[in-house]
């Protein structure tokens, strides 16, 4: 097993998830087995209770892991389906900890950060390499060097590297090389300063990656070989490319895969980037343009949503369209403005999300999409809102609603399901990780993933389900479940057939899209949205009068 590590210095932000996952794609490419890691020094347990505003998108694994959405670039990058082990953050770790020393798993020692904290550290490090039974196990450090809540797992990787034998182990610090306008000149100084943080803490860098807005000169690479202690080739530019799944070819052509397995005493086959290649030439040869809305509750931080922009991205590429997002504040849209803030869209989005803000303007974002057959596409509380939406309108239960927003409707079309109730602790008390789903024959579901598809398995992060008591009736009354568990009891999709694309699911299958396959529904929704275009542009010739 080898072991890669990937800390950042100077600040946040710069990039250290996306390199990590494009050197997991460059290693992938050389026919190793790739397994990505993050280590999150927060002392939340995981992400699951934390605001989007404050964190993000929260990603979830197959195995139902809630975890940082780093692990979302991972997956995309590497096509490898990562595990519980994947995501650590110090609250997990002291979680792990005390419950052992209180079942008395420690015999009566002194519980420490040295051993035992750095220990539970250690094994989760170990671990998702060994469940992946991987070749390479590339493990991201969050926040910045220097920062005290790091210092844990910096004191871990140290420790490992002592563990290992030489070459088993690869120290990649990413860090800044900033541009002085004034100066006209790139600064190597917070480089150095960040390096020398790292080494005072025992870990000196293989490979540094310079985040930087173009190409350094070199005096100022052989400077940081120099100052840094590493060999010129193992400075690494990082520059910004104009679109994201570029990097791994913009990294390579400074041969930085070679480099790493050099590095790691790896003596691995020739690259092979035809794939990716091929993949980055569908980006670019696109010709079309959609607009889709994303008409949700935390737009203003679009990493909230940061997997169904992507998943978007991916089926424009597989239909050669960009995907122009336009972000909606649901808590904006009214009766009198919905008409005009989507007049201009060729399909609409409503997303996950939790609590009751902005409901009501989701209701009448599907509201409108339903009667005016714009392309539609639910992702787990846009099922929710999609059955409450018809429940009120069609079925005329003006107060239908679900228990989360409203526990004393007369009409609960989402509601817990038997033996389910409202946990006083949130988190760890939803339907997580990968279910499968029986598809309905002969539907506009069944068609995104193949005709003759008869089982998925999806993705799921929900607490609330679509209420059997009303099931019959939401169905006579037009709108048809489409997708179920196996066992009937749940359901998974349900869709519209009197639009041409109206399709609410309670699974997220933005977590699966690839760039090099989109998902299927998203897939799907982009094809959709072509079509609407092409009848509404055909519309409005119609109406122009013949000279």
């Amino acid at each position: 097993m080898k072991y890669i590590f990937v800390t950042g210095g100077v600040v946040s932000g710069l990039g250290k998830g996306i390199v990590a996952a494009s050197l997991g794609r460059l290693l992938k490419e050389r026919g190793l087995k790739v397994i990505s890691q993050k280590l999150d020094p927060y002392i939340n347990v995981d992400p699951d209770t934390m605001s989007p505003y404050q964190h993000g998108e929260v990603f979830v694994t197959e195995d139902g892991a809630v975890t940082d959405l780093d692990l979302g670039h991972y997956e995309r990058f590497i096509n490898e389906n990562l595990n519980k082990y994947s995501n650590l953050t110090t609250g997990r770790v002291y979680w792990n900890v005390l419950h052992k020393e209180r079942k008395g798993e420690y015999l009566g020692k002194t519980v420490q950060i040295i051993p035992h904290i750095t220990d539970e550290i250690k094994r989760f490090i170990y671990q998702v390499g060994e469940l992946a039974k991987a070749d390479v196990t590339i493990t991201e450090i969050g926040g910045t060097v220097g920062d005290m809540e790091s210092q844990p797992f910096i004191e871990a990787i140290r420790q490992i590297s002592l563990e290992q034998d030489p070459g088993n182990v690869c120290f990649i610090h990413v860090t800044l090389v900033p541009f002085i306008s004034g100066s006209n000149e790139y600064k190597s100084k917070p480089t150095q300063h960040s390096v020398k943080e790292l080494q005072n803490a025992g870990v000196r860098p293989n490979i540094i990656v310079c985040r930087c807005d173009g190409h350094l000169p070199e005096e100022i690479r052989q400077k940081i070989s120099m100052f840094c202690n590493v060999k010129p080739e193992c400075v690494i530019e990082d520059t910004t490319v104009s679109e994201l799944y570029e990097a791994p070819t913009m990294l390579e052509t400074q041969n930085f895969s070679a480099i790493v397995c050099r590095e790691l005493h790896i003596n691995a086959p020739n690259i092979d980037l035809t794939k990716w290649n091929a993949m980055l030439a569908k980006i670019h040869s696109r010709s079309r343009k959609v607009r889709i809305a994303i008409a949700g509750k935390y737009v203003k931080l679009h990493d909230a949503y940061l997997s169904v922009a992507e998943a978007l991205k991916h089926g424009g590429y597989e239909h050669g369209c960009f995907v122009d997002i336009k972000w909606v504040e649901s808590d904006g849209i009214t009766p009198e403005n919905v008409e005009e803030t989507f007049r201009n869209c060729d399909g609409i989005v409503v997303p996950g999300g939790f609590g009751g803000r902005g409901i009501e303007g989701m209701i009448t974002t599907a509201q409108y999409a339903r009667t005016h057959n714009v392309p539609f596409l639910g992702v787990c509380l846009g099922l929710q809102i999609a059955v409450i939406e018809f429940a009120r309108h069609v079925l005329g239960y003006t107060d239908a609603s679900s228990r989360e927003f409203n526990p004393d409707s007369k009409h609960l079309v989402i509601d817990f399901m038997p033996g389910q109730n409202d946990e006083i602790d949130k988190g760890g008390t939803m339907r997580l990780g990968a279910y499968p789903c029986i598809v309905h024959p002969g539907t506009v579901f069944e068609s995104c993933y193949g005709i003759g598809t008869r089982e998925i398995s999806d993705r799921h992060r929900h607490r609330y389900e679509v209420n059997n008591d009303y099931r019959a009736e939401l169905e006579e009354a037009g709108f048809k479940v489409v997708g179920e568990s196996p066992d009937g009891r749940l359901v998974e999709a349900m869709e519209n057939p009197k639009c041409d694309f109206f399709i609410g699911i309670q699974f997220h299958p933005e977590f699966k899209s690839r760039p090099t396959h989109a998902a299927p529904l998203y897939a799907g929704l982009i094809k959709a949205a072509l079509a609407y275009q092409d009848k509404q542009k055909a519309d409005r010739e119609e109406d122009i009068p013949n000279e």
